[in-house]
């Protein structure tokens, strides 16, 4: 586990926004576990890249509680250049998948929402964008492997759980990040 000293910047080159960045964008889809390593890869190429950062607590088996920098969207990192700094993207080995960006305002508008919130010290967490109508499972608590749709009403996210051969169905309150999609 890496110091909070030693891990890459959020945003490269240090002290630029990511309005600021010249280039296409590109989404890199790394593989597990190397969004850090890639920025690292990146910076030492020249190429201009976002990686959101978040403040993760944890504790170890005797209590001890550890806090660490993990990437806020798992296996993405976000960078921008020519098609030159795509293949070098590729030529590191940590990127399963280089996804164009095509509406490029959009895309840095929303890219830009993060950085500042991350420069305001906002307490971000990820949280599952799950759309109405999705088949998904729980992944944690008193409900874990239980599968249902997703409902929302006015104030809470609902899951279906169905029994199809009756035509018979019920529901329950349950907080998105408990949910993975199926």
């Amino acid at each position: 586990m890496l110091k909070l000293s030693e891990n890459p910047p959020v945003t490269f080159p240090e002290g630029k926004s990511v309005r600021d960045f010249e280039g296409k964008w590109w989404v890199a889809h790394t593989k597990a576990r190397n969004e850090k390593a890639l920025a690292w890869d990146l910076m030492g190429k020249g190429i201009s890249y976002f990686l959101p950062l978040v403040s993760k607590a944890s504790k170890t088996p005797k209590g001890r509680v550890i806090r660490s920098l993990v990437p806020l969207f798992s296996s993405y990192l976000f960078f921008c250049g020519d098609e030159t700094a795509r293949v070098e993207t590729l030529r590191t080995h940590r990127v399963a998948n280089i996804i164009p960006c095509t509406s490029v305002e959009h895309f840095v508008n929303e890219l830009w929402s993060i950085e500042k919130a991350i420069e305001s010290g906002a307490d971000l967490k990820p949280y599952n964008f799950i759309e109405i109508g999705q088949k998904c499972r729980v992944i944690a608590g008193p409900l874990m492997g239980t599968e249902g749709i997703v409902v929302r009403t006015s104030k809470e996210t609902r899951l279906i759980l169905q029994i199809d051969m009756l035509g018979q169905a019920t529901s329950v309150d349950i907080e998105a990040d408990l949910l993975e999609l199926i």
